[in-house]
């Protein structure tokens, strides 16, 4: 999107904001309160953790002194991070969508090295979608097995322990596409917009506990995942400078945590803006590319099939 475009909407958003917005001490009775309580992560399981994010958050989680799972597909990225802090780290390689495996995991980790402070579902995958095509329609069911089921089956094994012993962490990674649709990109934004509200469920359920829940609502980040797109990318940010953030709001407890801020606005802007003016920029623009085309990360579990339509 470019940035004249930001700023036309920016504008306009701030308008309509301002003609309906409430009195301050109202606002202030409406934000999100710390959950406080705050974590120090000496155990940490890590999904994702072969992908840019999940690399970044590794490296700092380790250089801390963090016994770390690594959690991944991509086994020689897992075992070079490994490699960095021998003896603190294990190397799992389950599907996430596979309540099997990943219990397995979480047993293995559990036995050896005790129940984590904290465990952040970082895995995920990303692509664009197509209603009109039926092979889409299995991507859709992946990407949903992946992003939502994925972190569910990833917390799982834990919850229970961590609520008995009081405290812990929950660490889901959204995106800022899941509080908007976006064209092409339907099937994205529909699974991080249910882990959103999958994430605050979760942290209602277990309020009081102990155990806090923190999503995490990145923009672009500069991996392999946005590798490919063919549009502009405002507020472009680094894994570890995402890395970074991420382990300060887990550190100060809190709920939520949006990188990066300024774009989070510009989300919010889309969504309270009338659909007359927001959808026909946003049609504009190029759209992700689908499984098979130039720029597309593959998704794994797809037949080879899909690889290559």
């Amino acid at each position: 999107m470019r940035s004249s475009e930001i700023s036309k909407i920016e504008t306009k958003s701030k308008k309509f904001s301002e003609s309906c917005q409430l009195p301050a001490r109202v606002q202030r009775h409406f934000e999100p309160k710390p959950q406080t309580l705050t974590v120090h992560v000496d155990n940490l399981v890590l999904t994702g953790a072969c992908g840019g994010l999940g690399q970044a958050l590794a490296r700092r989680f380790l250089a801390g002194g963090a016994r770390v799972a690594l959690v991944g597909l991509n086994r020689p990225v897992l075992e070079a991070l490994a490699q960095g802090a021998p003896g603190r780290c294990r190397v799992y390689t389950p599907d996430v969508s596979d309540p099997a495996a990943m219990q397995a995991m979480a047993r293995d980790w559990v036995t050896r090295v005790g129940l984590p402070d904290a465990v952040i579902a970082n895995a995920g995958v990303a692509g664009g979608y197509d209603t009109a095509e039926a092979n889409d329609l299995m991507v859709f069911r992946r990407m949903l097995e992946i992003n939502l089921l994925g972190v569910a089956t990833t917390f799982q094994p834990f919850v229970a322990a961590m609520r008995e012993r009081g405290r812990g962490q929950l660490v889901g990674v959204a995106s800022l596409a899941g509080w908007r649709g976006l064209p092409g990109n339907g099937a994205y934004c529909a699974s991080k917009a249910g882990l959103i509200r999958y994430l605050e469920s979760l942290r209602a359920e277990l309020r009081g506990s102990g155990v806090g829940v923190l999503t995490v609502s990145p923009g672009y980040l500069r991996t392999a995942l946005t590798a490919g797109n063919r549009f502009a990318m405002p507020g472009l940010m680094e894994p570890d400078e995402a890395a970074r953030r991420i382990a300060q709001a887990m550190a100060q407890g809190r709920e939520q945590c949006v990188l990066p801020r300024r774009l989070g606005w510009l989300q919010r802007a889309l969504g309270v803006l009338p659909a007359t003016w927001t959808d026909p920029l946003l049609l504009r623009q190029p759209r992700k590319p689908r499984v098979g085309e130039a720029g597309a990360t593959p998704i794994p579990g797809l037949p080879p099939s899909h690889e290559k339509n």
